[in-house]
């Protein structure tokens, strides 16, 4: 074919062409900034920023200071918008809804995948192995290589009828209920004798009961007879006719097994789970001792062990038993299971074991499990986006956590990073540094560049990145002391140790030490003993910070006072709500088969009240507008009285930027503690024990805290401490280091003593007192 035949052949023109004909294309590489432009997600002012792609970018700034709304809010969302559309209708129905950033442009996005904090679910059937994918290969090998054989690697999954265990169907326990606590024998149905949640009187479920025909309904259940008892109790689920229609009837037993206990504690309602705690008894299930599968499966091993046995080691113990299995028919399986069960030992999750259930992970945790996923994808040029993913890591696995990142970032993905710890800052080809403030006073760009530019930067940042904090000089001397005797739980290996009271100590060692088992498990539930944690604050969609610490009755009252009403017509929960969204201020639209969305409510325009309400004022301002204020701005515009008293304690714990009416499942862990710290400063406590306080919290923050923590040690209280974060450390009068490793290799006191005394020990076991040492004396 002569050459020609490959030069594309010019169209035909029916004018001339141009004088000066444009400019080529732009090449595809060219592509290499994620361009934001006009930004205004929650509190961001028209942020526009170039963010360099296939590089690891870090965002700091104080807490509030929007962040978040850049990362997360607008460019991850965006991405993941606009790649949920690509499927159908029906497809979407099936995903999160997302919706459209306000922000005037994007461009050069690629696919995002948010590595975050959240919760890996509530379901019991979820463990640490088949979220990574780790069990089902197992359960391939077990089935390759297990004598006696049992059948295909679905006889060895425990959420299959095949594997599952008959006794427990799969859970690893059984549930005994107590029968005096679902029925009062000595009243009759109509008198209330039903003590089961969602069977009151009068209830939809109560009249499918009495009107069933089964029993008596006046009749007392003392004097039921043993079918009666049991038609109430134990029949299983029979359609019964009421009046004119067909309806299903089901006896209590059965009926709390299937709506109560086949979910997750964590998941149920406040009400249910206390109910289930008194109600029902858990013990391991004596046919399967609780490894949840039939005798078949159990009785297949490989060297000695079964599936179950192999899921309960230690994840480090099980990689090295991995490698040295001599299968070739299987070889390229059990590389992948073992490069898998490494990269958790890598990523600091090798002292956790596959059959851990999912829903006991802390939020640092299931962050690392989710990242472990896509260390050996092979996708590249994507962009991860990591909520803080140092959370929950010791110093000594900050570094590998920053090799991940790095990784991560080498295989040609963009990676961007929320982050404090001056660690993983230091590591950033890139750094956007939002504030100066937060809240109404952040959502600004304050600097981007490299770090030594930030370094050099007037920002807060920059100013406090080398910012050390110092031992003390003089350290508190304990008043009384809380003794912890032959402390089992877990992993802990028979500790006993002496925790000081009267002083600020701290608890510390890496992860999974038994840092959480010592404290929580053998501490936490002593009288006069609070905790404020990281947990999620359950309430619905309407809970904000005035609700949920009361700030809103005198809010209420002076609203009332001031103009001779109700208080009540200040609720968004009752009287004064918007009829339109009944007080919610957005209208949530269920679009069938395409995904659900939630609409400013064009009746009240988002403000929640109605129009009759809103005209009522408070020097000058009306409750919609009291409610949109930041707490810094509220306890200036209420000057005395309860109000100012919570709004301070709220400013005192670094939430001056929050919203009154923020909802609180817009929070972070962190935000979540130091409101539930803000509220248990009004009780009268001697000891608080506090989990990771540093969290989300900015480098000049942190100084903030740790003057919170010493004006409540000097007030009389105790404060205990479990934390990572080196100032902290430095600050404490008292270190208790646990360890020396994770899991089977942690639970012992490694030291006890003043912090100083700690430095003065780097030579020996303890890797806190290696890093604690670097950091005070600038390494």
């Amino acid at each position: 074919m002569p050459a020609e035949a490959d030069q594309p052949t010019a169209p035909h023109r029916s004018t001339p062409p141009p004088a000066n004909p444009p400019g080529p294309v732009a090449a595809a590489d060219d592509h290499h900034l994620i361009e934001v432009r006009g930004a205004r997600e929650n509190n961001l002012r028209d942020v526009s920023v170039d963010i360099p792609k296939r590089r690891l970018s870090v965002f700091t700034g104080v807490s509030g200071s929007g962040k978040s709304s850049l990362v997360f809010g607008t460019i991850a969302a965006e991405s993941q918008r606009l790649f949920n559309e690509t499927y159908t209708s029906f497809v979407q129905s099936f995903m999160p809804s997302v919706g459209r950033p306000d922000v005037d442009g994007l461009r050069n996005l690629s696919a995002a995948i948010v590595v975050d904090q959240e919760r890996m679910g509530a379901n019991s059937r979820s463990t640490v192995g088949t979220a990574t994918d780790a069990y089902t290969m197992l359960r391939i090998v077990f089935s390759r290589l297990g004598e006696p054989y049992a059948g295909t690697a679905q006889f060895f999954s425990f959420n299959g009828s095949e594997g599952m265990c008959p006794r427990c169907e799969g859970l690893g326990r059984t549930s005994e209920i107590d029968v005096d606590q679902v029925v009062d024998r000595s009243l009759s149905l109509n008198e209330g004798a039903i003590l089961v949640p969602g069977y009151a009187v009068d209830s939809w479920p109560w009249k499918v009961m009495t009107s069933s025909g089964f029993y008596d309904p006046a009749k007392k259940v003392a004097d039921f007879t043993d079918t009666e008892l049991h038609d109430l109790l134990h029949k299983p689920t029979t359609k019964v006719k009421v009046d004119t229609s067909n309806l299903t009837y089901e006896g209590l037993v059965p009926r709390i097994q299937r709506s109560f206990l086949s979910k997750d504690r964590e998941a149920m309602q406040a009400h249910i789970r206390a109910y289930v705690d008194r109600a029902v008894v858990f013990a391991e299930c004596p046919e399967c001792g609780g490894a949840r599968l039939n005798r078949a499966a159990l009785a297949s091993r490989i060297d000695g062990r079964n599936i179950a046995e192999c899921s309960a080691m230690q994840i480090s113990d099980l990689a090295r038993f991995v490698r040295d299995l001599d299968a070739p028919s299987v070889a390229p399986l059990l590389a992948n299971l073992g490069g898998l069960l490494d990269s958790l030992v890598e990523i600091g999750l090798g002292y956790l074991s596959l059959d851990r259930t999912s829903a006991t992970l802390s939020g640092g945790e299931a962050q690392r499990v989710k990242m472990v996923r896509h260390l050996g994808s092979p996708l590249s040029d994507v962009t991860y986006v990591f909520d803080e993913p140092t959370t929950g890591l010791h110093p000594h696995d900050v570094q590998r956590m920053n090799n991940l990142l790095l990784r991560l970032r080498d295989k040609g993905n963009t990676v961007l990073v929320v982050e404090h710890k001056p660690e993983v800052i230091a590591i950033a080809d890139h750094v956007v540094d939002l504030g100066p403030g937060a809240g109404t006073n952040g959502g600004l760009i304050q600097y981007t560049g490299d770090v030594a530019g930030l370094r050099a930067s007037d920002t807060l940042t920059g100013r406090h990145l080398g910012h050390r904090a110092r031992l003390r000089e003089t350290v508190r001397k304990p008043v009384a002391q809380l003794s912890i005797e032959n402390a089992n739980l877990h992993n802990l290996k028979d500790v006993s140790v002496d925790v000081p009271l009267g002083v600020l100590t701290v608890v510390t060692g890496v992860a999974g030490s038994g840092k959480s088992s010592l404290i929580h498990g053998h501490l936490s539930h002593r009288e006069g003993v609070v905790v404020a944690d990281q947990s999620p604050i359950r309430g619905s969609r309407r809970s904000n910070p005035a609700t949920y610490t009361g700030l809103l009755n005198p809010i209420r009252t002076a609203f009332a006072k001031a103009n001779g009403v109700k208080a009540a017509l200040f609720s968004a929960n009752s009287e004064g709500a918007c009829p339109g969204c009944n007080g919610i201020g957005l209208v949530y639209t269920d679009l069938a088969m395409m995904a659900g969305v939630a609409s400013v409510c064009e009746r009240c325009e988002g403000k929640r009240y109605t129009p009759e309400v809103l005209e009522y004022r408070l020097r000058g301002k009306n409750i919609s507008e009291v409610l949109g204020m930041s707490i810094a701005e509220a306890h200036t515009f209420f000057p005395t009285g309860q109000a100012h008293t919570v709004l301070g304690r709220l400013n005192d714990v670094g939430l001056g930027y929050l919203r009154l009416g923020q909802p609180l499942n817009t929070l972070s862990g962190g935000e979540r503690q130091r409101l539930k710290l803000a509220i248990h400063m009004a009780e009268k406590s001697s000891t608080y024990v506090l989990d990771e306080p540093t969290t989300g919290l900015h480098l000049a923050d942190v100084d903030k805290l740790l003057a919170l923590l010493d004006r409540l040690v000097d007030q009389g209280n105790s404060v205990i401490v479990i934390e990572h974060h080196l100032a902290v450390m430095a600050h404490a009068d008292w270190i208790i280091d646990i360890g020396p490793g994770g899991g089977h290799d942690g639970g012992q006191v490694v030291f006890t003593g003043t912090p100083t005394e700690l430095v003065e020990t780097a030579g020996g076991a303890s890797l806190t007192a290696r890093h604690l040492k670097e950091y005070v004396h600038g390494a």
